[in-house]
């Protein structure tokens, strides 16, 4: 029931903006009843909160099996999937709702210092990641790969923060990032 009710809210979000996001919009695009929302949730913050943890742990896990795609497929096209995750499903409409938020806003700043996946778990990840791969020789001897996982990370995070419906897509400045930090074929 949790992703029935998560996916309406994103397809809510998509489609109308973050404005027209409430507990009824999303049990009504869910086809479910009204209150149901309530009795899985603390409240409607509590809603956007765990929304944003959801996908910020579904990105993280992602980022966490870069580690077997070491050596394999191309690193731009092995980030790529990684990173854009975070801009699937609505990722910066929802970011954007949960700023907006303040109680859903503290939820989150309080899970994710309490250990919740998120950012840093993410940014680990793809610095582990590329360390591996510069071992490989499939990156540049001279790529920190720390400060390139904080240079994606932090740019998708800026761009999650920024972006709303309506505006650019985020995807092609990512691309670029990843194009500038890994040589194509690598």
């Amino acid at each position: 029931m949790r992703e029935r009710l998560f996916a309406a809210a994103e397809r809510v979000v998509e489609r109308d903006g973050p404005g027209a996001l409430t507990s009824r919009a999303v049990t009504t695009e869910a086809g479910c009843a009204k209150g149901l929302l309530h009795a899985h949730f603390a409240g409607f913050d509590g809603f956007v909160a765990e929304l944003c943890l959801d996908r910020f742990a579904r990105t993280a896990a992602k980022a966490g099996a870069l580690a077997g795609l070491v050596g394999q497929g191309t690193v731009a096209g092995n980030l790529d999937a990684v990173v854009l995750a975070l801009f699937d499903s609505g990722g910066p409409a929802v970011s954007g709702l949960t700023l907006s938020r303040p109680d859903a806003a503290l939820r989150v700043r309080e899970a994710l210092a309490a250990g919740a996946p998120g950012f840093a778990a993410i940014e680990e990840a793809v610095a582990a990641y590329l360390e591996a791969e510069r071992r490989l020789g499939r990156t540049p001897v001279a790529l920190d790969p720390a400060t390139a996982a904080l240079a994606l990370v932090g740019t998708s995070h800026h761009l999650l923060m920024t972006t709303w419906p309506g505006s650019p897509d985020p995807r092609p400045a990512v691309r670029r990032l990843v194009a500038a930090l890994v040589p194509p074929g690598g």
